[in-house]
């Protein structure tokens, strides 16, 4: 099997190299790198049959912990070996591809607070967080799906093809990459209290729970606003008008998956990622430590 190794040079770059590859008739892309860097490998694959490989090496890789990839190369590595390919949807926002989230309002202010800073990692983004809430003003949004409109002061709105941000933060946790639907959360306005629930119950995958929070699935969704701003395409920040269309591509993208997968739970399903991960960066560390 013949193998051809890139490098990115820079933004949009592995959106040239994957399709490319995909014209060349390459059997898959493997792709190194965090959410960014996926969104273009599979911005460059969609509609064809050249399939996407994940090995997750950002600050988030919110699409390789949904699919249930282990954020280690040999353990990745081993999931493509695999063979399992599945048919991802993926989401277009004003035309702009999306495979994990979509998002505006608070969530969006921080990942552009975070794409600022000189240091990535868990950390700064939570510090990234809380710089922005002490400044932040939820918006006012319309929100039309299913026929429906809702009308409300949010602190977000996200559209999810895939259950988390990253980290094991789960904004929907229900969502799946094969139902051919976007997952549909907003945060209602509140106060610090409710926000800190609204933290907690994405880190416990209660979000859905949540008195502050609307959950719903739709194939079409558009959002309006006072105002053109920030938003987030799989965690980087872009700028949309005030009007965003949003449309569901059902099984449009080629992906390594594994073969296992497990129903959500609650609690059960974050406790046993975070110890999956713990177990593994303790693995990293113990030839360190040996010497």
């Amino acid at each position: 099997m013949d193998l051809e190794v890139a490098l990115t040079e820079g933004p949009c770059h592995a959106t040239q190299l994957a399709r490319q590859a995909a014209a060349d008739g390459f059997y898959a892309v493997i792709v190194c790198g965090g959410d960014g860097t996926v969104n273009e490998a599979a911005t460059g694959l969609t509609e064809t049959n050249t399939a996407l490989g994940i090995v997750p090496a950002g600050s988030g890789n919110g699409l390789a912990r949904h699919l249930g990839i282990p954020v280690d190369v040999d353990r990745s590595l081993r999931v493509i070996a695999g063979r399992h390919i599945i048919s991802a949807d993926y989401g277009l926002a004003n035309g702009r591809p999306f495979f994990c989230t979509f998002g505006t309002g608070f969530d969006a202010a921080v990942s552009e607070r975070f794409a600022r800073q000189k240091r990535r990692g868990l950390i700064m983004y939570l510090k990234s967080a809380i710089d922005e809430y002490v400044k932040f003003s939820p918006d006012e949004y319309i929100i039309e799906a299913n026929d429906l409109t809702i009308t409300d002061k949010a602190l977000l709105v996200v559209v999810c093809n895939a259950s988390q941000y990253g980290n094991n933060a789960f904004i929907a946790p229900d969502a799946s990459v094969t139902d051919g639907e976007l997952d549909v959360t907003v945060v209602h306005s509140g106060n610090l209290f409710t926000d800190a629930i609204c933290g907690l119950d994405i880190l416990t995958g209660f979000i859905g729970k949540n008195a502050y929070v609307d959950t719903f699935r739709a194939q079409r969704v558009t959002i309006k606003r006072k105002r053109s701003g920030s938003a987030h395409i799989d965690g980087d920040p872009v700028v949309m008008p005030t009007r965003i269309d949003i449309s569901c591509r059902p099984g449009a993208l080629k992906l390594f998956a594994p073969t296992d997968s497990t129903r959500f739970k609650p609690i059960v399903t974050p406790a046993a990622l975070f110890f999956r991960d713990l177990g593994i960066a303790l693995e990293h560390l113990w030839p360190f430590y040996r010497h």
